[in-house]
């Protein structure tokens, strides 16, 4: 493979053949990234609403504290 390159012009191994590469595995770079991103916002949603349930929770039942102990 070195052999192949090492006769070429800079711009066809730094230019052409990254465009190339762009152009046909374009599509499964976007959806690998869509994805990624996709399931890093649904892991920051799950969060918020983890924690907000978690304050709700913990404001009512400090208000409400009895002396039932655990259940």
């Amino acid at each position: 493979m070195r052999e192949i390159f090492a006769g070429l012009p800079w711009w066809v191994k730094w230019v052409a053949v990254p465009v190339i590469a762009l152009v046909v595995f374009g599509g499964l770079i976007a959806s690998v990234v869509g994805f990624v991103i996709g399931l890093l916002f649904k892991v920051l949603v799950f969060v918020a609403l983890v924690g907000g349930l978690v304050y709700v929770v913990r404001k009512f039942t400090a208000g409400s504290s009895s002396s039932r102990g655990d259940w």
